[in-house]
């Protein structure tokens, strides 16, 4: 058995770390523009897009906050703070271990902030020891690295390893039926990538979902307990039609964001590796990010018995009809993408490595351009 520890990476030089967060800072700005692309070509719903750039920019304010407490990573502060965990062999992302101490953090943000110095006061002083004791003031510029961090934390709207179920209403269907749209996220652990969720739903409870007292903190915890991504949707989603028998989940879609792909920060295997290695892309274009979207409809209901005389609506899952795959996917179709910069895609394209045929190649420029191949 692997050790994960060894799978993990200590980001301790400076600049390595402040390019790692402004190269993720650089990755999710393009995501929000590849799926405003995916939009406009009829790929990806309005509603899709609105939660997916929501979780993206929560994502990124998580990325911002920690750049701020590892700001001064591998710097003589006076003591030792450590450095950003990322896992180097999977992902690239940082390990969820980050995200569970950052939540903490959170939690007490308040209380640290009411102990330290305002932020100009560390300022004029850093100041001042410049031109009175002609010395670096790094540990002032430690505490406001930590007071800046602080700050991101009570400003909120973070990616959490857990980010509860959001309700939101689409249409009514009938005097006692509407449709809603549920969405949550996760970080997941064991893969150290940010996972998001949409359902869509149809409710036929005496009470609307959101408002329902009993049912909607039940669909939370049930929704979050099985937020993994090594369970199939089908898994997920027949379990949810077996518990609720009021709501009747129409379809279910699953957001993979990542694995990063980086030569100067991962060292995972396969042909992405070779092609970012042999592009020698400057820095801030030496990355790859994939992309998957897996989605499960439902093709037909039946009904079934309930009790006696009673009798409840489920669910028909469509699965994937070509090859069989569909039952080991558990999912009607599953779409690869791959985001990535020209140099990277130029390699690729020449190399043109086996098993990147069906993947959708998003190919993005610094100044915000998206090409789809």
């Amino acid at each position: 058995m692997t050790d994960p520890a060894k799978d993990h990476a200590g980001l301790s030089d400076t600049f390595a770390s402040r390019r790692y967060f402004k190269k993720f800072d650089t990755i999710i700005r393009h995501l929000t523009r590849v799926a405003a692309a995916m939009q406009a070509e009829g790929r990806l719903s309005k509603s899709d897009v609105k939660v997916l750039t929501a979780y993206l920019m929560r994502l990124n304010f998580t990325f911002r906050a920690l750049s701020m407490k590892y700001l001064m990573a591998g710097r003589d502060t006076g003591r030792f703070f450590g450095s950003l965990a990322m896992d180097k062999r999977d992902s690239g992302f940082p390990v969820a271990a980050e995200l569970m101490t950052m939540a903490n953090d959170a939690q007490q943000a308040e209380r640290h902030l009411a102990n330290m110095a305002s932020e100009e006061q560390l300022k004029d002083d850093m100041v001042r020891t410049i031109i009175s004791d002609r010395a670096v003031p790094s540990k002032l510029q430690f505490a406001l690295s930590q007071r800046l961090y602080y700050q991101e934390l009570l400003k909120g709207q973070l990616f959490w390893t857990q980010n509860d179920p959001v309700c939101e209403w689409l249409k009514n269907i009938g005097e006692r039926r509407r449709r809603f749209l549920l969405h949550w996220a996760a970080y997941d652990s064991q893969v150290n990538l940010p996972v998001i969720y949409l359902m869509e739903l149809e409710d036929s409870g005496k009470v609307a979902l959101p408002k329902d007292e009993r049912r909607w903190p039940e669909v939370q915890a049930h929704l979050m307990a099985q937020a993994l991504a090594g369970l199939k949707l089908v898994t997920i989603a027949k379990g949810f039609d077996e518990d609720f028998d009021d709501l009747h989940p129409k379809s279910l879609r699953r957001y993979h964001v990542g694995p990063m792909y980086s030569s100067a920060y991962t060292e995972q295997s396969g042909p992405l590796h070779r092609v970012l290695e042999e592009a020698e892309a400057p820095a801030g274009q030496d990355w790859a990010l994939a992309w998957t979207l897996e989605e499960l409809e439902s093709e037909n209901v039946r009904e079934e018995r309930a009790g006696w005389f009673g009798t409840v609506e489920r669910e028909i899952f469509a699965l994937d009809p070509f090859g069989g795959r569909g039952a080991d996917t558990g999912a009607t179709r599953t779409q690869r993408a791959i985001i990535l910069p020209q140099r990277p895609f130029q390699v690729l394209a020449e190399l043109n490595p086996p098993g990147f045929g069906d993947v959708q190649k998003f190919v993005v420029s610094e100044a915000g351009q998206v090409l789809r191949y």
